[in-house]
């Protein structure tokens, strides 16, 4: 079970790295953003099952590791502090590990979208879309 923890902490990286540098130390409590990239709004996902899994001490454990992460997005050992946060949670709950291996997207999915005539669009997944000459977004 070591090895799949590890493995899935590797693959969830790049996603929980995202979401703490698009949240910032709000991730637990922001709903998705369509202004934030699928990577950030997956991260944002899995550290707040993680966090909804933990208990109260492992919950301020891991909004402390995100904390300091988002206070210094270039600092290695704070964005290894959340992975190992994971980790232990990882450890800690069975089903979580299966809970977030079902988010993460299936090795090597291959997905082709394909945009074509004068000002298409293409995605994969889309929040919200605005095209158009002199469109507005009205609140």
């Amino acid at each position: 079970m070591i090895a799949e923890i590890v493995q899935l902490v590797e693959q969830a990286g790049p996603y929980l790295s995202s979401a703490v540098g698009a949240y910032r130390a709000a991730v637990f409590s922001r709903a998705e953003s369509a202004a934030v990239d699928a990577t950030a709004n997956l991260g944002r996902q899995m550290l707040q099952t993680v966090w909804r899994r933990r208990d109260a001490q492992g919950r301020a454990e891991l909004e402390a590791a995100v904390q300091d992460a988002a206070e210094a997005p270039e600092d290695a050992d704070a964005a290894a502090a959340v992975r190992q946060q994971v980790k232990r949670a990882l450890r800690e709950d069975a089903e979580l590990l299966a809970e977030l291996v079902r988010m993460l997207p299936a090795a090597g999915e291959a997905v082709t979208v394909t945009a074509s005539g004068e000002r298409s669009i293409a995605a994969k997944t889309i929040g919200t879309a605005v095209t158009g000459d002199h469109t507005t977004i009205q609140p």
